[in-house]
């Protein structure tokens, strides 16, 4: 059987906790071959975010084109997207690949660390070319309200409702920020509560990234955009609780491929 292909889209953590490299630790523990477009440079560790560099947006362009030409894609997970002109370049790559391919958008805005990933100017651009795209938009809360422009006392549900109204075929709020660790799941009709348990003690960088890359690679394998949804809440909440809290000085990285659990015992 074929081993599945997914493409990121999306920038580069330094730190190894999120991004590109949170993407392929996700797309490995999923059993296909992740591929990468790069869309920025961050200068970043578990404390903070100190710089980023911004790919030119032609290299973007040419990246998706030289692995779907030869590798071919099964899958697409859009992460850190950051300006106006990335906007615009990864919308004309999307173009160029086939209307079936599943998207699966995660509108990164701000880092676990609180440095502002997307410019306040590209977010019309992201709602524009963007997110009508997605198979699966997959935004925390604090995005969701930001991408509709509501309040804090705007229930979940009509966030899922309006978001859905901006064009994506599924939404996926993540429960990470909610009193309840509960993400809703909206097709356009039904709305369905995914549960799952909360790990205060655990390590969180990169639970966004890992979510969504999981829900691209279970897409990818056939998956129901529910099921993949499932599985994405279960395996992000499981590394989240087997977290690497003890890489750095600030949050430590999920840790999705049990890293933590192959350790040589001490002699």
């Amino acid at each position: 059987m074929t081993i599945p292909r997914v493409l990121s889209i999306a920038g580069s953590d330094s730190g190894g906790g999120a991004g590109i490299q949170a993407d392929l630790k996700a797309f490995a523990a999923c059993g296909v071959h992740g591929m990468t477009a790069l869309t920025a440079i961050t200068a970043q560790n578990t404390t903070g975010v100190s710089g980023i560099h911004h790919v030119p947006p032609e290299m973007i362009l040419e990246q998706v084109r030289a692995v779907s030409t030869d590798i071919g894609l099964d899958a697409v997970k859009i992460g850190m997207l950051g300006t106006v002109a990335t906007i615009e370049a990864v919308a004309r790559a999307l173009a160029e690949l086939p209307a079936s391919l599943p998207v699966v958008l995660d509108p990164v805005m701000v880092a676990e660390s609180g440095a502002e990933l997307l410019e306040s100017d590209a977010r019309a651009s992201l709602i524009e070319l963007v997110l009508p795209r997605a198979t699966v938009a997959t935004p925390n809360l604090p995005e969701a309200r930001t991408l509709v422009a509501a309040d804090r006392e705007r229930p979940i549900e009509e966030l899922a409702r309006a978001i859905k109204e901006l064009g994506p075929d599924y939404v996926v709020i993540t429960g990470g920020h909610r009193d309840q660790a509960v993400d809703v799941f909206f097709d356009g009709r039904d709305l369905i509560e995914i549960p799952g348990d909360r790990y205060p003690d655990g390590a969180s960088h990169g639970s966004g990234c890992t979510h969504s890359s999981v829900l691209a690679a279970r897409l990818a394998w056939g998956d129901s955009p529910l099921d993949a949804a499932r599985l994405a809440k279960e395996l992000a909440a499981r590394a989240v609780a087997d977290g690497l809290e003890q890489v750095g000085a600030g949050a430590g990285p999920v840790d999705v491929l049990g890293l933590a659990a192959r350790r040589e015992p001490a002699a």
